[in-house]
């Protein structure tokens, strides 16, 4: 063999080949069953002007959000080498990351381990094992990130990362990535280009994908992120300190963190706002009532929001259209946010919240509670 030449296993290469054509096809094949969710109008009287939508992304195979960006989490990794025949899969997540990739890891015959916070939903831990996952628990939230990469070193797996890798993995430009889909289903309303977007952040994917889209098509959308308690994203929008850490976990999962994650961007973010954990509980249980669709916590905050929007738009008397997100359903919180008993042991009371959204939606006055 001649000097500079190396020698390929030829067999060896076609079979890793094989197998990840077959796993994209397989990934792939599961975008193509799934229809696009649908976009509920919410109930507001017409004569208001102002329409407010909710993207149903609970209707997903994985029941969450949290299965698009799994999907482009294991499209990316595959095609950057990193999962191959037999790779255990790790991620670092509070419950409906971890559900939605335990079902791509099935899919493609790997091994999932989750690792999570103790205080994770009994129901978010039972549908990972359900679906072949092993959960993995610490004690603090921020413990997750390093102990997700010592069982990648120690099982030679591939660590998602999805607090990193969640803003690039996903197409921003379109390719029916969430933005794409929103703003296509709104194209024959009366107001088809919203006035504001309203999403909360947990990796930041989800807001990084829409502020970018909207700005890629020239819209003239505005993107709001609201944040719970206890989480790093507002203080650092409103410091500029991306470094800023809480040491606290959020309440609402999905929502919040402890620190910024790296693919949260702030720069396309038009507004952020803070919401209560007992207002967005209570916007939680207002909506399943009001629409007859249970959602969680974080819908309950979005909406918190997106009604704000909703107020402010009314009150400039200026027509238009507001959007947020059904992230997932409220059956994954029968043992936290639906009981009353889980609320006094947190000291939650959604009373004074709850009675702002009937009034609402009485008036169309918004009224923060006089707490």
């Amino acid at each position: 063999m001649g000097e500079g030449c190396c020698r390929v296993d030829d067999h060896s290469d076609a079979a890793a080949r094989a197998w990840l054509n077959e796993a994209l096809r397989k990934v792939e094949a599961d975008a193509n069953r799934s229809a696009d969710t649908h976009l509920h109008v919410f109930p507001l009287p017409p004569d208001w002007g102002v329409d407010l939508y909710l993207k149903d992304e609970s209707v997903h195979p994985t029941g969450s959000l949290k299965h698009r960006l799994a999907r482009s989490l294991f499209l990316y990794s595959l095609c950057n080498g990193w999962i191959r025949e037999g790779t255990t899969i790790i991620e670092a997540s509070s419950g409906s990351t971890a559900v939605s990739e335990a079902y791509f890891a099935r899919l493609l015959g790997l091994p999932f381990i989750a690792v999570m916070p103790r205080s994770t939903s009994p129901e978010k831990i039972e549908l990972i094992e359900l679906t072949g996952g092993r959960c993995h628990f610490v004690d603090q939230p921020g413990e997750m990130y390093d102990e997700a990469r010592r069982l990648a070193a120690q099982t030679g797996g591939h660590y998602l990362d999805q607090f990193t890798y969640a803003e690039r993995a996903t197409d921003w430009r379109g390719n029916n990535n969430i933005a794409e889909s929103i703003f296509e289903q709104l194209a024959l309303e009366r107001h088809p280009v919203p006035a504001w977007v309203v999403v909360g952040a947990g990796t930041g994917g989800t807001s990084a994908t829409i502020g970018r889209f909207i700005r890629y098509c020239r819209f003239d959308t505005r993107l709001c992120v609201v944040d719970p308690e206890n989480s790093a994203f507002f203080p650092a929008y409103e410091s500029g300190d991306m470094g800023h850490t809480t040491g606290m976990s959020s309440r609402i999962e999905g929502i919040g963190r402890p620190r910024v994650e790296p693919s949260f961007l702030p720069t396309v973010v038009d507004q952020m706002m803070v919401v209560p954990d007992a207002a967005s509980i209570a916007a939680a249980r207002w909506c399943t009532t009001v629409t007859g669709r249970s959602v969680g916590g974080s819908t309950g905050t979005a909406l918190w929001g997106a009604l704000r929007k909703v107020a402010d738009l009314r009150a400039e008397q200026r027509p238009g259209s507001v959007v947020t997100l059904i992230c997932d359903g409220g059956e994954r919180y029968a043992h936290t946010y639906y009981d009353d008993s889980w609320l006094r042991g947190q000291g939650i009371d959604i009373a004074p919240f709850t009675a702002t959204l009937e009034r609402f939606a009485a008036t169309g006055e918004w009224a923060e509670p006089d707490l």
